[in-house]
């Protein structure tokens, strides 16, 4: 098992958190106590808001002198537990491989999540007179099972009554293998098939079904407001589905929900049928239902996703350069094979936008649905180790990068090339375009100029400022077949999908 340090904990919680999304499995990142495992906590709750599967081990003073004032005193698991499937302390030595056994099934099981184990100095040096068992299986998220065969029926019928129907995939068909089910229900019966913006991908390959994600904050095309039927499939009730209530979704809408995890299928809102399953094998079931084909509506919903993606095109934005060309620039060069970091912020709206909208493979990975900023470049270190031959190209903005940028030296000294792709308008661009949106003018979102290719110089990594669109694809193939990290700093001006 490799052993990967960074400098700072932040970075190790997200690069378990990002570990259990690429893989399906859970990640593990450990940290000293205290004010570290408050740092490693931003990882833990971006998996609480995701689904994805993580532990975070953190130590702690003795056990037996909690209350003594020791250096550092501080009993984390309180602190983890509102945010974890699983939160304990390990007091009792021998008792390791049930604990750890009882963190990762929580951490495997139904919707996956980030689980705790707190180790303190006293136990940890321990001497058990029985070796320690593991009782751990495997790592991997594990949901199955099949749905009641009278709910898919249900279903079926009201599907068969529909006009108009929306299938929308999300976390929960990346996690239960069910990319092909999904994709299959929506082309043989011409269901339009989306993504909400930040969840797993599941659209491995182009398909004529699949029409784009929805709930993007810089809008999208009209397709949740539209739909008479809306098939949640392993999607969560949240901001970027309207949470499937009117006025975000018609009066008459009738709403299904296919959810792996009781307490999260009927979360918010119940649904007009509610079904507790796998989504792969709900998905299978419907697949072999008598049900109709959608093709006028599919072919209204891909037009409509057209339509948008143009207009976002063709945007007119003063400067040499703007995150639309940068984004665009990207898409070029990208292979089946490439593994694609998109942290949030506005270049993630533009990406959204402009080549998340065609296809959204499982091996894509974004902030997730917390939208949180920062964890992109430890993302892209934990991307490098689980995928040591593919390409990596991680995509950010400035304000993003520069979060936790002293990892790059830690990604140079443990040999984990990567190519990031940074994207400077000087300025919190996502807030700047809300701003402008609501107010009509900004406050408080400018950043300062920086040199981010002298600083990945400084950190022992390759560094390229890009003044000229042209020179941007050269400089991303050249840093793929590099060595060391390849930051490519490229001055922007400002723009949003949005306006």
């Amino acid at each position: 098992m490799r052993m990967i340090d960074v400098r700072n904990e932040q970075a190790a919680g997200y690069m378990a958190e990002i570990t259990g999304r690429l893989t399906r499995r859970v990640g593990v990142c450990a940290v000293s106590g205290a004010v570290a495992h408050a740092n490693a906590l931003t990882g833990v709750l971006n998996a609480h808001l995701d689904g994805s599967p993580m532990l975070l081990i953190t130590g702690m003073t003795p056990h037996a002198e909690l209350g003594w004032g020791n250096f550092q005193e501080f009993n984390p698991v309180p602190m983890a537990e509102p945010i974890c499937k699983y939160a304990r302390m390990i007091d009792d030595a021998g008792r390791v491989g049930q604990f750890v056994h009882e963190a990762f099934t929580a951490a495997t099981s139904g919707r996956p999540g980030p689980v705790h184990l707190a180790l303190p100095m006293d136990v940890m040096s321990k001497v058990v007179d029985q070796p320690v068992q593991s009782h751990v299986r495997s790592g991997e998220v594990r949901i199955s099972g099949g749905a009641d065969p009278r709910l898919i029926e249900q279903a079926a019928e009201l599907i068969r009554q529909a006009k108009q129907p929306l299938l929308v995939a999300g976390s929960g068909v990346y996690y239960a293998h069910g990319e092909a089910a999904a994709v299959s229900l929506a082309e043989k019966h011409r269901i339009p098939l989306v993504v909400p913006i930040w969840d797993r991908g599941c659209i491995n390959a182009p398909s004529d079904a699949y029409v784009g994600v929805i709930g993007a904050a810089t809008g999208g095309p009209d397709l949740l407001a539209d739909a008479d039927l809306i098939i949640m499939a392993g999607a969560e009730f949240d901001y970027r589905v309207g949470q499937i209530m009117p006025p975000n979704i018609r009066d008459d809408a009738k709403v299904i929900r296919i959810h792996a995890d009781t307490a999260r299928l009927r979360n918010g809102l119940e649904a007009h049928l509610s079904i507790q399953a796998s989504p792969r094998a709900a998905l299978e079931q419907l697949a072999g239902c008598d049900l109709p084909t959608f093709d006028t509506w599919l072919a209204e919903a891909k037009q409509r996703r057209d339509a948008h993606r143009d207009a976002v095109t063709a945007k007119p934005i003063e400067g040499a350069m703007c995150a639309r060309d940068v984004v665009l620039a990207v898409k070029q060069v990208l292979t089946d094979d490439t593994v694609v970091l998109v942290d949030a912020g506005n270049i993630g709206q533009w990406f959204h936008q402009l080549i998340g909208c065609e296809r959204y493979p499982g091996h894509w990975s974004t902030c997730g649905a917390g939208g949180v900023v920062g964890w992109g470049l430890p993302g892209a270190l934990a991307a490098r180790a689980v995928y040591p031959d593919r390409p990596i190209i991680l995509l950010s903005g400035d304000g993003s990068f520069t979060f936790t940028v002293a990892e790059l030296e830690c990604a140079s000294r443990q040999g984990l090339p990567f190519v990031a792709v940074v994207a400077d308008d000087e300025q919190w661009g996502i807030t700047a375009s809300g701003h402008h949106a609501r107010l009509g003018f900004t406050m408080y979102t400018q950043l300062g100029p920086t040199r981010l290719d002298k600083v990945a110089e400084g950190f022992n990594c390759h560094g390229v400022r890009i003044e000229q669109l042209d020179d941007l694809i050269p400089a991303i193939r050249e840093g793929l077949g590099a060595d060391r990290p390849t930051v490519i700093h490229v001055p922007i001006a400002p723009g949003s999908p949005a306006l």
